[in-house]
């Protein structure tokens, strides 16, 4: 989500894309073979580092773009690179999210729908249908999970679906993207960088959501 949303934003606006970094802090699925993690402690290492290199060749703002809800630490490298002035924001954040869901038409709500649910699989039934598996239409599973860090994602879902992929479409999934990269621009706007998109995108005002 976090590559396909870069892509849209780097052609959306005259800003400089940077690799991915695809392996970040997954720690609650880890009961789900396959799953790899690296450190809180070395995800903050690798995003200040290269915050540090970028800032030797004089870039020194940066937007982290960030698809996984439990890089935690990501908000402390923003709020400490930002003590002498603007310079890093985390993007997309809960109202970024809100909004992208209400322009998309989406059904569910951020909290209910938290992993491979109506959104997740809405921008990759868009971006790459073909990594969506069969039967997803009937895969939904909602629960509560208030020991979510204790007891993993596994203690709540036998499949890793929290949410609702069977409300997802490709459509939704376009919509959601479209109101992200718009939004992008207020983070651009907050470190100072009045850049607007390079190609036309609708004014917030005349959000329509779209469904189907």
């Amino acid at each position: 989500m976090a590559e396909r949303a870069g892509w849209e934003i780097a052609d959306a606006y005259p800003v400089h894309l940077l690799p991915p970094i695809t392996i970040s802090c997954s720690h609650e699925h880890a009961a789900f073979p396959g799953t790899v993690s690296i450190s809180a402690r070395t995800l903050y290492a690798v995003i200040d580092d290269i915050r540090a290199s970028l800032a030797r060749s004089g870039i020194h703002k940066l937007v982290i773009v960030n698809g996984h809800g439990g890089n935690y630490v990501l908000s402390n490298v923003v709020q400490e690179a930002n003590v002498d002035g603007p310079a890093v924001s985390l993007f997309p954040l809960g109202p970024d999210w809100d909004r992208a869901r209400e322009y998309g038409g989406l059904e569910s709500d951020r909290h209910a729908d938290m992993h491979a649910g109506e959104i997740e699989t809405s921008i990759l039934l868009h971006a790459a249908p073909e990594l969506v598996r069969e039967g997803y239409g009937n895969a939904d599973h909602g629960a509560a999970r208030p020991f979510l860090l204790v007891h993993g994602t596994s203690n709540y879902t036998e499949t890793g679906v929290i949410g609702f992929p069977s409300l997802a479409s490709a459509g939704k999934g376009k919509a959601v993207l479209e109101s992200l990269t718009e939004d992008f621009a207020v983070h651009l706007s907050a470190l100072g960088e009045a850049i607007a998109p390079t190609r036309p995108t609708p004014p917030a005002v005349s959000r329509i959501p779209v469904i189907g």
